[in-house]
């Protein structure tokens, strides 16, 4: 019994001790996900839509969005998308301290980056499955960046 009792104090010490892996900061994220692919293709080429470069999170500060729509490998455009459920973008925000850190991958057919009610917003054209249907239109989410955080605002 003295054995379990101190199984389950030790797991409580671990679960409440802070978490201390945190993401390796990335210098330029074009630079790192371009070398990804150069690594995985024999030829790689990417469009000038491959990064987007805005505030998304409302800091100030120039933050990325990786298109993996916007490149050939071998002669395959956008080897990861499909018709289903659209290319994966994967989103960096910047930090003050110097570099970027990823906050999300999400897997959509397009994006607006819009002013509603005052804040920067983004509205993502994803499979209709996002939005809990199945079929027709794609799903429309608007979800915008708190923190380092994707908060959804309204899917239809």
């Amino acid at each position: 019994m003295k054995l379990l009792s101190f199984a389950f104090a030790l797991l409580f010490l671990v679960a409440a001790l802070p978490v201390s892996a945190q993401q390796k900061l990335l210098s330029d994220p074009e630079i790192y996900e371009k070398d990804h692919f150069r690594k995985q293709c024999k030829t790689a080429e990417f469009g000038a839509d491959y990064i987007t470069r805005l505030d998304i999170n409302n800091d100030g500060l120039i933050d990325a969005i990786a298109n993996h729509g916007a490149y050939t490998c071998d002669g395959t455009k956008g080897p990861a998308c499909s018709s289903e459920e659209g290319c994966p973008y994967n989103f960096y925000l910047q930090v003050k301290e110097g570099g970027y850190f990823m906050i999300a991958t999400a897997r959509i057919f397009s994006y607006d980056f819009i002013k509603r009610f005052g804040n920067m917003v983004f509205v993502f054209k994803m499979a209709p499955k996002y939005c809990d249907r199945t079929g027709g239109d794609p799903c429309q989410m608007t979800v915008r960046v708190r923190g380092a955080k994707f908060v959804t605002i309204s899917k239809k």
